[in-house]
């Protein structure tokens, strides 16, 4: 069996998207990234784009990103199998499939780790492929295969660089032990131990059960004699099935938008619908037009809903973006990949379509004049939450508290410890309840204390003991 590898530090990431350079010219992220604190990016790249005909490579995509890179970015790629002739779907976006050749396929992929000259750590096998309507449309023995391939490739072109199994959805995390899904990636995790160094697990649905996920990951691999790294390619918050009561008004508009079977998606056919009346614009139009008499839950997706609204999913995201974090990072995880920085290209977003409903509003920033530079509140709590994270070493829970108080203590390299504390509420209506006094243990005199939001907050500290009134709002406090 192939080592494991081991990771000596903690980095926080963003995802650009799942199409860079696809639907339009490849334009400029890695520096508005960087400014927000991330250390790793992760960016997708499919055959299509790279070996448009067989033997002929277009590295434009591929170099606009490395041409971006500064000093100390860590680059994690996805390589999706999906290709017009190369492919058994042809298609030049979803869904991947398994090679025609699979020696053709090592070849693509060799070729394209030589081409980034050991720049890139991580090179990523498709996503989610557990996910066979739309991410993969083959066997898990066929996946297997290529991650084979794959992982032969990449280790003859850079023996440095880390090969991830496709990514694992939380909700295959949750599912019984018989279903489809759990049994095809059981399947990679028996067949596919040896063609992988890193476990990629994503974490939505609800923040709390994250330990519970990463624990499954782990269990998935146990079972069949061994453990490796588990890092969190994904994550991203608050989404649609958090909140129960939206089922019963999604219920007739996702019956109708799927009343056809999955088709294959070319950057051509996508364009094509836009104009089209498919089933799945006219349920989510039928969905809008009688938002106002929908729960605030949902209609706080939708896009044009009340201000009052908008405004709060922002402040649920920014939570729940330090929460997941600090969850992940107190499990054991090394890397974890915010989804996502930006829409795929500039332009309005086509508010008809189901996956702007279900993902539309988890971008960090968006376009101005065709410029990536508007910031969400989203963006300014994964930089806070980047600069106090800054040098982590090691993140453990207080185990002193109530069951629903989470306070944690982040040891940093060359600084004092800092500790990030919140109550659990109700995601949506938690906040508007009075604060509760926490006591935690706090070495110092004096210290600081401030919000996901950087809002200063009132704290009191007497005989190495903190007390300090929280809410759902997690809080950062450190020693001064």
């Amino acid at each position: 069996m192939t080592s494991t590898p081991e990771f000596t530090d903690t980095r926080l990431g963003i995802v650009r998207g799942i199409s860079y350079g696809l639907f339009g010219a490849p334009d400029l992220f890695a520096p508005q990234a960087r400014a927000l604190g991330a250390r790793t990016l992760r960016a997708y790249f499919f055959w299509s784009q790279i070996e448009p005909r067989p033997g002929e490579y277009s590295w434009a995509a591929v170099d606009s990103l490395l041409n971006q890179l500064g000093n100390g970015d860590e680059v994690w790629i996805t390589l999706c199998s999906s290709s017009p002739w190369a492919t058994r779907t042809p298609t030049d976006f979803l869904p991947p499939s398994p090679a025609n050749d699979v020696h053709a396929y090592g070849n693509f992929i060799k070729k394209t780790v030589e081409h980034c000259q050991g720049r890139v750590r991580f090179w990523q096998c498709d996503n989610e492929p557990s996910n066979t309507a739309l991410l993969w449309s083959g066997t898990a023995d066929e996946y297997v295969l290529q991650l084979q391939a794959m992982y032969a490739a990449v280790k003859s072109a850079d023996p440095q660089a880390l090969v991830v199994l496709g990514g694992c959805g939380y909700d295959l995390l949750s599912s019984p032990p018989d279903s489809e899904q759990r049994q095809f990636f059981d399947r990679l995790t028996d067949a596919g131990r040896d063609a992988f160094d890193v476990f990629d697990v994503h974490l939505y649905g609800d923040p709390f059960q994250i330990p519970g996920y990463v624990e499954g990951a782990r269990e998935m691999m146990r079972a069949h004699g061994y453990v490796k790294p588990v890092a969190a390619g994904e994550y991203g918050g608050p989404s649609l099935f958090e909140f129960p009561e939206v089922e019963g008004a999604l219920q007739s508009a996702l019956a109708k938008a799927f009343t056809a079977p999955p088709l294959a998606q070319s950057t051509e056919s996508l364009a094509a619908q836009t104009t089209q009346d498919t089933p799945e614009r006219r349920a989510m139009k039928a969905l809008y037009a009688r938002m106002a008499e929908l729960p605030p839950t949902l209609q706080m997706f939708m896009y044009g809903c009340p201000p009052e609204l908008e405004a709060k999913r922002h402040r649920i995201a920014c939570r729940q973006l330090v929460t997941r974090n600090i969850l992940a990072l107190a499990s054991g995880v090394r890397r974890t990949l915010y989804w996502n920085l930006a829409p795929e290209v500039p332009g309005p977003v086509d508010p008809y379509i189901l996956m702007a409903l279900l993902v539309g509003k988890l971008p960090l920033m968006d376009y101005h004049d065709k410029r990536l530079e508007v910031r969400y509140p989203e963006a300014g709590a994964f930089e806070l939450l980047c600069k106090q994270l800054d040098g982590v070493e090691c993140v453990a829970r207080i185990e002193s508290q109530p069951d629903d108080v989470f306070a944690f203590r982040v040891d940093r390299t060359r600084r004092p410890p800092v500790y990030v504390v919140w109550d659990r509420r109700d995601a949506f209506d938690g906040e508007c309840l009075p604060q509760r006094e926490v006591v935690l243990p706090l070495p110092a005199s004096t210290g600081t204390a401030v919000d996901v939001f950087g809002e200063t907050r009132e704290l009191h500290i007497h005989e190495d003991e903190l007390r300090l009134g929280v809410t759902d709002t997690p809080v950062f406090v450190s020693s001064t």
